[in-house]
């Protein structure tokens, strides 16, 4: 598309999309090399266009725009590249016609979300809580990036399933699961992927969770305390050059906030 692009790796792979100058693009490094050849899926070559009229409303009352039509613009194993028209209403354009483009996964197979993002809080006797996190790269971020264990949800699979299988998967761990969310967006101005954020509790004291065992998954795993979390973020940034995820950075940002004079009352001025 014109603001859209889709690349998938060479011998096979995910299918990448990241942006480039506000706009959308596909790029990869052809085989973990330094080379940088991106490799793009154009939709006069890897797929047909289809249009059929829907009408469905977008947006939120009193006045969303209404959906013309959805176009497929190409397709992968993964995911797909979709344009949309919409009609704005009691805005400014007048009705004027405009296109959003837009990624849906392929993977979702009647389940209630695309995947899990797991927060993990491990507790041992006589040490601070902590956050397992993995750290990893990532090639459409071009670099490596610090984010809670994830994974998508598998077919006749309950969100509290996954997370465990995931959370063993890629940290070795083994736990319980305390709360599980609604499914929640991702990416909304991008995609329509969902998760459910499932905290769970790990006992640090359990034999099988003290040396814990990861499948070879290519992750890093790192434990963080809970009580400084955010300051324990910013160094790592500083010193290995990586990007934290938006819900991690989110979640010690909370803390910090719900620690910081919780029961005192602004005096504004007006």
């Amino acid at each position: 598309g014109c603001c859209c692009r889709v690349a998938r790796r060479a011998g096979g792979g995910e299918d990448l999309l990241t942006r480039s100058s506000g706009h959308l693009s596909g790029s990869l490094r052809d085989g973990g090399s330094s080379r940088g050849t991106s490799v793009f899926w154009h939709s006069h070559q890897h797929c047909s266009v289809i249009s059929s009229p829907v009408t469905t409303l977008l947006g939120l009352p009193p006045s969303p725009p209404v959906c013309l039509a959805w176009d497929l613009q190409c397709s992968s194993p993964h995911c797909r590249l979709h344009s949309l028209g919409l009609t704005p209403r009691g805005s400014r354009e007048n009705g004027a016609k405009r296109t959003w483009e837009t990624v849906k996964r392929t993977t979702r197979k009647g389940q209630s979300a695309d995947g899990v993002s797991i927060i993990p809080v491990l507790q041992r006797t006589l040490h601070y809580e902590c956050v397992v996190l993995v750290k990893q790269f990532r090639p459409p971020m071009g670099g490596y990036c610090l984010e809670f264990p994830a994974g998508l949800i598998d077919e006749n699979e309950s969100p509290e399933a996954a997370a465990l299988r995931e959370l063993e998967e890629e940290t070795g761990y083994k736990g319980d699961v305390a709360e599980c969310s609604p499914a929640v967006c991702m990416d909304p101005g991008l995609s329509n992927c969902t998760t459910h954020v499932v905290t769970v509790m790990i006992n640090g004291d359990d034999a099988e969770n003290v040396r814990p065992k990861p499948k070879p998954e290519f992750v890093e795993v790192i434990s963080l305390p809970k009580n400084d979390l955010l300051s324990r973020l910013h160094a790592l940034v500083a010193d290995e050059h990586l990007t934290v995820d938006a819900r991690v950075y989110s979640y010690a940002l909370a803390l910090k906030h719900a620690n910081t004079k919780p029961f005192e009352v602004p005096f504004l001025k007006f």
